[in-house]
Order: C-alpha cells, then structure tokens, then sequence
C-alpha cells in the first residue's frame, strides 16, 4: 500500500527485515504494491486539531444504529473505488458495521488506517454529524500508505475525517477523549514483532473511549497455545491472549461474531493474502470490548 523509503526515525530495527515488510503491505491492503497492500483504501487530510466538531466530538448523541439495508446501501454506493469492491468479499463490512453499531453522528477511530479501507466505510456511516481519527504510525507511512492514504483523505466523503499520524503505542492526543468506537483490523498481531507495548496501548484506547465505547478487535486465530509466537511468521494472535490482555486493561468483552470464522483453518500458514492466496480465508475472530 504504498511505496518504500528510508526508514522512519524511532522505528525497531526487526521492523526492517524483508519478510516483516512484505507482511505489512499486505495487511494493509490485499493489493500487490506498489499500489496498495491489505485492508485500507478521501477533502485534504485534516490535522489533530482541525476537528469539524472540536476534540470532544460531536454535541449530539449518537443517532440510533444503521439497519442492516442502510448498511448495504453505503457499501454498494457506486462512488466507492473497485478495489475496495474487491476488498468487500472477504472482510464483509456490512456485517462488521453492523456488528460495531455504527450510527450517524459517532465519533469512532481505526487504528492502522493504512489506505483508508475501512476508514471511509466508517466516515460514510457516521456521515457530517460524525468524526472518524484515522491513525497510522510512521513505519506505516513512510513505506507503504503515506501516497495512497494521503490521495484518499482529498475526496469529499472523508470531510469529516481526522487525521492522526501516531504510533500504535500512543494512537491519541491527549485531549482526545469520548470516543463512541475504536476499531483495530487485524493489527493486533503486529504489536508484537514491532514491539509495541500492548499494555500501554490497550491503556490509551481505554483512556480515548467514553464509558460504554468499544474497542472492536478483528483479527487472524493462531493455533491454541501459541499466544503471538506466530505475528510475523503468521500473521496470527492466539484469541485467548487478545481477550486476556484487554481484560486485564479494565475492558469487558460484551460480544463476539461468527462471520468471518473459517473452521477448516489449520492455522498453520500464512494469513496474509500475499502468501497464502487471497482466495484462502484464514479463521478471523470479531470481539467487542466495552470500558465499563
């Protein structure tokens, strides 16, 4: 999902061998570089404080959530790009706005926003009312979605867009609290071989969020007993480690979906498209994390 460069200042150095990189672009947008990599995909990109609604979001409470034809009507909008169509089959994004909640006048986050994928489904749902903090850390941008990201942020669906560039141990200002949702697709996995501190993480998220927002995990099922050993061989997290770790942070797991799970996963190989075929679906865990 982008192009390489010199490598962003403070990035680890395990950051930079080849197979990390490879695995990164692909996770962040199914698409061969140096076009995009994995789950990403438009007004110019906004700053940290140039919020349509000021840092605390949006005065109103949110509107009730989307019904699920409402959902399809903005998935099958006919100004959305083909790639992202493509990207559809696989990551279902009726069913996963749905999942979240998703209402006019949110003010929700995607962590690891890459291209902007799942971000401008996000943005379209919460519409002018709404505020969505796209994040991505500098290692994301400067070698693959700075382009791609950026050219996004300019069409006019992504107004109410904010953008964030931040490191995942840090994803927000200070000053940004009362998030509706926080939603992290299948990044949570690379916390570990880009050693960030998931502790410190889970932490912000629960600092940014009001009391009843959630932080939405999608991600890759490593084999039991494997924790993370596997995030950047496999690009897969152990299931049983994500709910331990955020419940260890305060949040409370209120619900968990089926609709992306594949039990004829050995969880053995490759989840990354790249490697393993985007017609192989890996087993993908949806949970839902409310801060009490």
């Amino acid at each position: 999902m982008g192009d390489v460069r010199a490598p962003p200042v403070g990035v680890p150095s395990v950051a930079m061998r080849l197979p990390a990189l490879l695995s990164l672009v692909l996770l962040l947008g199914c698409r061969p570089p140096p076009t995009d990599p994995t789950e990403l995909t438009d007004h110019a990109p906004a700053s940290e404080s140039a919020s349509p609604s000021g840092v605390d979001g949006p005065a109103d409470a949110p509107a009730a959530p989307l019904s699920r034809e409402q959902l399809q009507a903005i998935v099958e909008a006919p100004d959305r790009e083909d790639d992202d169509r493509r990207t559809d089959v696989r990551r279902k994004p009726v069913e996963l706005l749905e999942f979240i909640g998703i209402a006019p006048g949110m003010k929700v986050a995607d962590l690891g926003a890459g291209f902007g994928y799942t971000t401008e489904l996000l943005a379209r749902a919460v519409g002018p009312t709404g505020v969505v903090y796209g994040q991505n850390p500098a290692f994301v941008l400067e070698r693959f979605a700075q382009e791609g990201w950026t050219k996004r942020l300019e069409k006019p669906v992504m107004a109410n867009v904010i953008r964030l560039d931040r490191e995942f141990v840090d994803p927000f200002p200070e000053d940004l609290q009362g998030l509706d949702a926080v939603i992290n697709v299948m990044f949570y996995h690379d916390f570990e071989w880009m050693e960030v501190d998931r502790a410190a993480h889970d932490a912000a998220v629960f600092r940014a969020l009001r009391p009843g927002g959630l932080y939405v995990i999608v991600d890759h099922s490593a084999a039991d007993g494997a924790g993370a050993s596997g995030s950047q061989t496999l690009h897969r997290i152990e299931e049983s480690l994500v709910r331990s770790e955020l419940q260890a942070a305060g949040f409370r797991l209120v619900r968990e979906a089926e609709f992306l799970r594949n039990p004829q996963d050995t969880r053995d190989w490759n989840a990354l498209p790249w490697r393993s075929g985007e017609d192989q679906l890996s087993d993908r865990f949806v949970l839902a994390f409310e801060r009490p």
